[in-house]
Parts: structure tokens; sequence; C-alpha cells
């Protein structure tokens, strides 16, 4: 195996889209929920239009602002965020420059009102509590260098969020829908193999379409994976995922080649890196062919971890094959372990059966 450390991750596209961004700026006066100069109240926008400036799309080109370009350098080049992570970052600061045209002087008032024009604008909590982060990480750098003396988001509470456990797939479900793709041409044995990695590696979308060929020793059956924040780690894949994948490199990677070489392991029909849309309009073929739920590429990686729990796996050992950072967000998966923690009391607590005749 020969992985390069510091190859850059291929941007992921987003999965769903935001709200478009606020137009703030101009006369404060003119803001939403405020009165414009002489006007009465029945001048209000109506009730269902309200903050509707928290949604509206910027005009015209907007110049770059230093302070917020040095920071986007700074996760470029510190934290090693993917081009995704800090497109999301420039528009979710872009959209808070727009509805507080102080956001520079650091008021805390300044960001509270920012929070309540976007709840009601109507986003969602989970969507405020992200923007929210933005410009916290963004007011922490300013405080870095010297900017800010104090930062208003280390004062300004994140809105309380509910976690959501992940779904998953039963263990008969996961086998049925990686052996959804018909193996008789290329892209099938493209598609099968592609299933089987990220299932029996638990690999993101983004991770996977990031390889190349030289990530993968098919013999130690180890991939090399470039994670989040350009976090490295080895993950195994089990002997249907070394067969799948034998497969598609023997037959079905010659033939979907194009005139140009490339290193990435994954191909499209034009010979080109296969990018996360496509991996994710396969999951859901795959979903459909087999007739089980949840369409999302991240249910196979749910499914991993649940299904090694499952089977006794040590939840810190779990954590490094996913790459997670924090143990806490590892935790998040013995929700569905109860199967596996009942067959331990019942073999181990003296009075959980029935005593057998003498």
């Amino acid at each position: 195996m020969s992985g390069r450390p510091g190859r850059p991750r291929p941007p992921a596209k987003a999965s769903g889209a935001e709200p478009p961004s606020a137009r703030g700026g101009g006369d404060p006066a003119a803001r939403p929920g405020r009165l414009a100069p002489g006007a009465t109240p029945a001048a209000r926008r109506p009730p269902s239009a309200a903050h509707e400036g928290a949604r509206a799309a910027p005009t015209g080109a907007e110049q770059p602002e230093p302070l917020v370009e040095g920071f986007l350098d700074y996760l470029r080049a510190q934290r090693g965020a993917s081009e995704h992570t800090i497109a999301a970052y420039a528009a979710d600061l872009r959209q808070f420059r727009r509805i507080c045209p102080r956001w520079a002087s650091g008021e805390v008032p300044a960001l509270r009102r920012y929070l309540a024009q976007l709840q009601a604008a109507g986003y969602q909590r989970r969507s405020v509590a992200r923007k929210l982060a933005a410009v916290r990480s963004f007011y922490a750098h300013l405080v870095r260098e010297g900017q800010l003396a104090h930062s208003p988001g280390a004062i300004v509470h994140t809105p309380k969020l509910p976690r959501p456990l992940p779904r998953t797939l039963s263990q008969r479900q996961a086998a049925a829908r990686v052996a959804a793709p018909v193996a008789g041409t290329p892209a099938g044995l493209r598609d099968r193999a592609i299933l089987e990695m990220m299932y029996g590696a638990g690999l993101r979308v983004g991770e996977l379409c990031g390889l190349d060929i030289a990530d993968v020793d098919a013999a130690a059956r180890m991939v090399h994976v470039l994670g989040k924040g350009g976090n490295e780690r080895i993950a195994p894949f089990g002997a249907k995922a070394e067969q799948a994948l034998a497969a598609y490199l023997r037959v079905g990677r010659p033939r979907l080649v194009g005139a140009e070489p490339t290193p990435a392991l994954w191909l499209n029909g034009q010979g080109r890196r296969l990018t996360d849309r496509s991996v994710r309009a396969l999951v859901n073929r795959s979903a459909a062919a087999a007739g089980v739920p949840h369409a999302s590429p991240h249910t196979l990686r749910h499914s991993y971890a649940t299904h090694m729990l499952d089977r006794g796996a040590d939840l810190r050992a779990v954590q490094d094959l996913l790459g997670h950072a924090s143990l806490s967000t590892t935790q998040i998966y013995t929700h569905v372990t109860r199967e596996r923690l009942k067959q331990v009391y019942l073999q181990a607590h003296p009075r959980a059966r029935m005593p057998g005749p003498e």
C-alpha cells in the first residue's frame, strides 16, 4: 500500500440546500421587523412575509472582506478543511455580514439579533446552530489574531438540539442492498464493489470518492482513508469487499478507463473520477432494487458501526475505525445494541434464566 499523506480530498457536494443568504446592510430602519422612517404600522410586511430579508438572495458581486478571507485561509491551511466546508463557512459569514452591519465590532446584542432574525425567518434549530458555529469560529479566530479582545460567541448560547438516532439497516437488509447491483456490466461491477466497501469499511461518501488505486492494499484488506479535516486512518475491509473489488479492478475498471489515465479508483462512464452525486444515485437505486428503506450512503456507515457493536466490538475500536475525533460521537450507536446487551445479561446474571431440572 502506498497511500500519500496530505493528498487533498476532493470536495463533496452539499446533500441539501440551505435557504438563500440574507440581505442586511443599508438603512438599519429598513431591516426586517423594523418600520421605515415615517411609515405607519400598516406598512409592515404581512406576518407570512416577516423577516423575509433573512432569506433574500444577494444582488450584485460582493467585495472580499479581508478579515473573512483571512479566516477562510486559516481553515484551508491550518485546519485542513475541505472546499465544501470552506464554501459553507463563507456563505454563512456573508449572510451574517448582511444582516449585521456592525458585525466587525463583535457586539453581543448584534449577534443575538442575528439569531433572532434567523429563527423568525423559519430556519430550523439545527441550521441556526450551524450558522452560529460558523460565526463563533470566525470571532475566535479574530481573538487569536488580536483583532478582538473578546468573542461574543463565547457568551451567546447555541440553541438546544434534539439528537436524532441514526437510521440503520438490519444485517439482512444490508446484505440485500449491497448485492442489488447486477454485476454483469462494468458499471454493475463498480457499483457492487462500492457498496461492499462502504458497508465493509464504514466509509463516508466523500472518503470513498477520494480513493486512488494506490490507497488500497487488497492483499492486506486495508484501505488508506483521508477523512474529515485531513485526518488519515487505515480501515480494514472484509472478504466480500475484497472479492467485489478484485472483480471490478480486473474486469470493470479497465473498460471504464478513458483516453487519459487517472489514479482514481472509482470511474464513471467517461473515465473520470466518480462524484459523490453519482454515488448517492447508485445507493438510491440499490435501495429501491433491494426493497429496503433509508436510501442514504451514510445509512451503510451507520449500519456498519451498529452491526460491529452488536457482535461485541469495543466502542473505542469502532471509534478508531470510523475516524471519529470524539467517543461521544460513536456512543450514539449503542442505542441499537440492546439485543447484544440482553444476551450478555442472560448469560451472566445468575437469576436471568429459569433453573433446569435437577
